[in-house]
């Protein structure tokens, strides 16, 4: 391409100014943002109208796709995974809320003391709570904050990227069988038409109306014909073995359910492309979660130049607490308030500096990771419309070379039945054929694989908005030793 469009770097940028504005701002750093809104250099299907993405696959004109995606994402280890990337963020923020908050802990003490060997023993017993709240001067616990928050928000969007990715995977599983099933049946087509052909080819040669030539070259290409079976079958069984490892279900009930649509290609129902790359760039979630990377890093930017200023701390106490000895008690309350610490940094040897240098590193590596993202996001969806736009082009020429391909061998059967045509006339009509053919399938299998590519491009269909659905709950692993 050559225009870059960043619109979402610079919406993250924005966000993070106003993420900062209660902590120190991150230096600039110089980011190549064009102001040229950009276009698609590639065609548009349809005219690059509006369409709903999510749950893409169910566009397709194939009843049986929906229920194997559905399967995979129940199974994913890739989402379950992210799930509880998302459960632990979430821990991390209710960390980060609590730490704003004052602490409170309750104490109890008990003790029985003698100081000397005549003296009557002393017992002493207190009951108390402490607190210790730490003032947040700088920001400090608030950008923690801020950068849980984000880094939740990053998590939640990886999720729902595993989500779309996992989709196309199985989609274009799916795609690639059907294909290959349909490949499979031409070369069957095809091994038992030579098959015919060698047997009544030695039939004329036994009678010595052919050459023995001839009928070899018939067995050569008819033992040529059964190779490419078994190779076609092979490479079926194993994309239905990586089904079988997607969705999670035995191969013996996966197979039974491929069976009721052998070979049937799916196509992908009109779904239009957005017309901007805007409207893509604010619809995929790995974008999203590299933006909230960003604000996650300011924050923690403003986190550490924080820990480079003073700490304010406080503390309070209030005990009842009871005193024996000598056989007289007393009792009461104990409180106090205090002390009020303040923290200066003189001197840590730029231990604090060198942290700040890091985090402020770590944020120019976020919105380099970012620029990369949005590079590598328009180039998806370029590939993708330019393989749509190239399937749609050949089209009409594949088909009107099959179609004429056909007629040919039909023609050359005829003449060779004749006498009038070679039985190298007739395999070089038969591979024609067969070629042009297989050059359909192949398209029509390219140009379903295109739109999967396009809908995974565009992120499938997923919002900020979208939720994520809650794991199933899980007992925690339980410790075998006893007391």
């Amino acid at each position: 391409m050559n225009r870059l469009f960043l619109p979402t770097l610079m919406a993250a940028a924005a966000l993070v100014g106003c993420a900062t504005t209660k902590g120190p701002v991150p230096p600039p750093l110089a980011v190549a943002v064009s102001a040229d809104t950009g276009v698609w250099q590639a065609p548009l299907p349809h005219g690059g109208r509006s369409a709903e993405l999510a749950s893409w696959w169910r566009g397709f004109d194939d009843p049986l796709l929906p229920g194997l995606i559905d399967a995979a994402q129940a199974a994913s280890p890739s989402l379950a995974s992210a799930r509880a990337r998302i459960e632990r963020a979430r821990a991390t923020l209710a960390a980060s809320d609590a730490a704003a908050r004052p602490r409170l802990d309750a104490a109890a003490a008990a003790q029985r003391v003698r100081s000397l060997p005549e003296a009557p023993a002393a017992s002493s017993a207190a009951l108390g709570v402490q607190a210790a709240w730490e003032i947040d001067l700088f920001g400090a616990v608030a950008a923690g904050q801020r950068a849980s928050a984000q880094r939740l928000r990053g998590a939640e969007a990886g999720w729902h990227e595993a989500r779309v990715s996992l989709a196309a995977d199985v989609a274009t599983a799916y795609v690639n069988l059907r294909g290959c099933e349909a490949q499979l049946q031409q070369a069957k087509a095809d091994a038992a038409s030579r098959e015919t052909t060698a047997r009544l080819t030695d039939q004329s040669a036994t009678a010595g109306f052919t050459a023995p030539a001839d009928a070899a070259l018939a067995r050569a290409g008819a033992a040529q014909a059964r190779s490419q079976v078994r190779v076609q079958q092979a490479q079926c069984d194993t994309l239905v073995k990586s089904l079988v490892e997607l969705t999670d279900r035995p191969e013996p009930a996966l197979r039974q359910q491929l069976a009721a649509a052998t070979a049937r290609l799916p196509q992908a129902a009109g779904l239009t492309a957005l017309a901007l790359p805007a409207q893509l760039l604010q619809q995929r979630p790995d974008l999203a979660a590299a933006s909230a990377a960003i604000e996650a890093a300011a924050a923690d930017v403003a986190t550490a130049r924080a820990e480079e200023r003073p700490r304010l701390g406080f503390a309070g106490s209030l005990q009842l607490a009871g005193l024996r000895s000598a056989g007289v008690s007393t009792s009461g309350g104990v409180w106090s308030i205090g002390p009020l610490q303040l923290s200066l940094p003189l001197y840590d040897g730029g231990s604090r500096r060198a942290a700040t240098a890091a985090q402020e590193a770590a944020y120019g590596e976020a919105v380099a990771q970012l620029q990369g993202s949005v590079r590598r996001a328009l180039r998806e969806v370029e590939t993708a419309l330019v393989a749509l736009d190239a399937t749609a082009a050949r089209e009409r020429d594949v088909l009107a070379a099959a179609t004429d391909f056909e007629a040919s061998l039909t023609a050359t059967e005829a003449r060779q039945r004749s006498g009038l045509a070679s039985l190298l006339d007739l395999e070089a009509a038969r591979r024609n054929a067969l070629l042009a053919r297989s050059t359909v399938i192949e398209l029509q299998r390219e140009r379903a694989a295109a739109w999967i590519a396009l809908y995974r491009s565009l992120g499938g269909g997923w919002t900020p908005a979208e939720a994520v659905p809650a794991a199933l709950p899980q007992n925690p692993p339980t410790s075998n030793v006893r007391p």
